[in-house]
């Protein structure tokens, strides 16, 4: 099977980040919310949309 280098550079990349924070998830996100806290963007929230119904089909 065919590997793209860049994928492969990828998947190590993350693996290695997630590694640092015994692949805990909520420890990964405090850190991801904190660089975007550091990084001084205004950072944008939207409202969250309501679902609308599927008509059917006729």
């Amino acid at each position: 099977m065919w590997h793209d280098p860049i994928v492969d550079e990828m998947h190590k990349v993350r693996e290695e980040y997630a590694r640092q924070f015994d692949f805990n998830v909520d420890a990964i996100c405090k850190d991801i919310q904190n660089k975007q806290i550091a990084s001084g963007r205004q950072l944008v929230s939207f409202p969250a949309r309501k679902p609308t119904p599927k008509k059917n089909a006729a």
